[in-house]
């Protein structure tokens, strides 16, 4: 007689795994039909009462919500960009006069030549011509003024006519000034003497080269259209300051002020400048105008084209000051939160009178000694925002 078979959940591997799995569903069914843990208290949220939010105290958002008091200020200080460049007035771009190829170099960034000096020799056969020219003319003024001197002896012997006497001096001055224009042109580039093609490069001022831009075997031409120069002598030891000035703030930066800059470059130091001019023209695109002023520079830290900010003081009318992260624009008005006690804030729209990246001015809105948020606004905003929007609608007065 044949054994029934068993159902599948009997046979001995099926009860195995049931029995191991047991445990872990009696773990489960302990975990969720276990006492229940305490629930913590939820913190109570600001609330909107009339035109103020309040916070609950101890709330965690008021540790981020810093706070600065309102000061009096009759002044504000303005920044204004500023590039440093060469000083003109100590300052010599060298450019060829003539086209040639450089022969010799006898200078070299940094080093330190006085004027009169050969910078470098190029060799230019359109300079030889202007030294020939000036033999030639040499010769023939040598020339005419034995001529004219003959005809002078002669016109006192009554063998030639006034006539021909006065033509003969007369083409003795033309070939003299003839001769010093020649003259002129060539001992204007440093050689007069002779016809060797050797045209001399030459410092005009004493002073530092701070640029070259040449190579032994370089062809150089004068009408090459935005070559830069080839050497450039500065004083490095002072330097120039050229500041774009909004029209507004052309009483703070007049000649003779002393102005604060800090340079990207060097930000741990600062360095004075004195506005030395001041253009009378504002650019109609910017709507700013140009100033200079001169920088000191024994020790050579600042160099040229560095870029930074120029400060200096600008009276305004009476006023408070503000951190410009204080203000928030919407629109086209600014506001800013003011604490009127603890937890509690204000929205305050206010009038600036100046602004800057650090700081602004404000004429109306805000009092002497209010405190004012200072970080974090836009987070006190939205605040606001959901206060609002979490408050119960208003039941209109029967």
């Amino acid at each position: 007689m044949s054994t029934p078979k068993r159902p599948w959940w009997q046979n001995p591997p099926y009860l195995l795994l049931a029995a191991g799995a047991l445990p872990l569903v009696w773990l489960l069914v302990v975990s969720f039909s276990g006492s229940p843990t305490a629930a913590r208290p939820q913190q109570p949220e600001p609330i909107v009462q009339g035109n103020q939010l309040r916070f609950p105290a101890g709330h965690p958002q008021l540790a981020l919500l810093s706070t600065v008091a309102a000061a009096a200020a009759t002044e504000v200080r303005i920044e204004l960009p500023a590039h440093i460049v060469w000083d003109e007035s100590v300052t010599q771009r060298v450019y060829p006069a003539f086209a040639g190829r450089v022969q010799q170099l006898n200078a070299d960034v940094g080093q330190r030549v006085q004027a009169g000096q050969v910078l470098a020799t190029l060799l230019s056969p359109e300079f030889g011509t202007a030294q020939a020219d000036t033999a030639k003319a040499r010769a023939d003024a040598l020339v005419a003024k034995r001529a004219a001197e003959r005809m002078q002896t002669l016109f006192e012997a009554d063998v030639v006519s006034r006539k021909e006497y006065e033509q003969a001096q007369a083409d003795a001055e033309r070939a003299q000034a003839e001769l010093a224009r020649a003259s002129a042109r060539t001992q204007l580039y440093g050689h007069a003497a002779g016809v060797n093609q050797a045209l001399p490069l030459l410092a005009l001022v004493n002073g530092v080269v701070v640029e070259r831009n040449l190579s032994a075997g370089l062809e150089v031409r004068p009408d090459a259209s935005g070559a830069p120069p080839l050497f450039v002598i500065s004083d490095p030891t002072q330097l120039w300051v050229q500041i774009d000035v909004r029209e507004g703030d052309a009483e703070a930066v007049r000649p003779g002020t002393r102005l604060q800059l800090n340079l990207a470059a060097l930000p741990s130091q600062t360095f004075t400048a004195e506005v030395v001019t001041s253009a009378d023209r504002i650019d109609p695109q910017s709507r700013t105008f140009k100033i200079r002023a001169r920088l000191h520079n024994p020790e050579r830290r600042v160099k040229a084209e560095m870029l930074g900010t120029a400060q200096a003081i600008k009276p305004m009318p009476a006023g408070v000051v503000l951190p410009a992260t204080a203000v928030q624009l919407r629109g086209t008005d600014h506001w800013v939160y003011v604490q009127v006690a603890a937890g509690v804030f204000e929205p305050r729209k206010v009038i600036l009178a100046h602004e800057t990246r650090s700081e602004v001015l404000a004429v109306d809105g805000v009092r002497v000694g209010e405190l004012v948020v200072k970080d974090n606004t836009l987070l006190l905003a939205r605040e606001f925002r959901f206060a609002k929007d979490a408050a119960p609608p208003s039941i209109p007065a029967p």
